[in-house]
């Protein structure tokens, strides 16, 4: 718990941006955000409503600070859920519909993570033809895992059935992974077993006007930069079940001259992947 707490209370405009979102969605989400319940601010449709606001407020922060921050900006990106905060800083939707936004994808996120036994893990040290062999080789019509995070070199998060997911874990092992870790998640996230959320996104993210972004988002889908109202809303409603190719999309936009970055929220995982994609280019956190 806590989250967000040293944030609201040296910035002003950050408190506002929890206090506009507690109106949007009815309930005190700065108070679950320090105080818990955990197993609470845990849950997907909880958890996805906090993470966004964290950033957007730590970015509101970060705009008076720098009058200036949107001169340089070429691209902007998240991951999986991120994805959202990046087209509301782009100006590709507001802050309220990003957010009503993200509290239905989480809801529908859940909802599908509900109907089965499912979940994600980590595995460290294996590169991607050997996670994707894998996880072939454990999968069936009854039980399947596959790759659901592309983060960095040695680091794939796979997602599930739970039983696919016990079954990868030894042979990962054997082929030579340094950790295999289970993570705290609702549900088998980027992958067909949240098919059952697509519609319930779809419609949402009918109902919310879109506009073109003042930068191009990178897509997780594919990697690459999109300005256009219409192909982001169709990209983030399949972004759900489809993997998120993080570290292909970097690659991309360091390819393309990006000569420093920007990681805005929560901690500093972001910063951590891209040190291992590339040591030279330096990356900034702030949140």
């Amino acid at each position: 718990m806590g989250m967000a707490a040293e944030l609201v209370e040296r910035s002003p405009i950050a408190r506002e941006c929890f206090e506009l979102a507690n109106s949007v969605l009815g309930f005190d989400l700065l108070r679950l955000c320090l105080e818990g319940p955990q197993e609470e601010l845990n849950r997907t449709d909880h958890a996805q409503p906090a993470l966004y606001v964290h950033s957007m407020a730590a970015l509101r922060d970060l705009e008076a600070q720098r009058p200036g921050l949107w001169d340089d900006v070429v691209y902007v990106a998240g991951l999986s859920l991120g994805e959202y905060t990046a087209v509301a800083a782009a100006g590709g939707i507001s802050f309220e519909d990003g957010l009503r936004l993200v509290r239905a994808r989480g809801q529908a996120m859940q909802a599908a993570a509900d109907r089965v036994d499912s979940g994600m893990a980590s595995i460290l040290g294996l590169e991607r033809p050997v996670v994707e062999e894998l996880c072939q080789s454990v999968s069936s019509d009854e039980a399947f895992v596959r790759p659901a995070n592309y983060l960095c070199p040695g680091n794939i998060a796979v997602s599930g059935h739970i039983a696919a997911l016990d079954a990868v874990e030894g042979p990962a092992q054997r082929a030579g992974a340094m950790r295999v870790v289970r993570l705290p998640v609702a549900g088998a996230f980027h992958t067909p077993l949240m098919q059952p959320a697509v519609a319930q996104l779809q419609a949402a993210l009918q109902g919310v006007a879109f506009t073109p972004t003042r930068v191009p988002v990178v897509s997780n889908v594919d990697a690459r930069p999109h300005s256009d109202p219409d192909e982001i809303r169709g990209l983030l409603s399949r972004q759900v079940v489809e993997p998120v190719l993080w570290e292909d999309g970097l690659r991309w936009m360091l390819s393309q001259g990006v000569e420093q970055s920007l990681e805005i929220g929560t901690g500093r995982v972001l910063a951590g992947l891209q040190k291992r994609i590339d040591r030279k280019t330096p990356c900034e956190s702030y949140g």
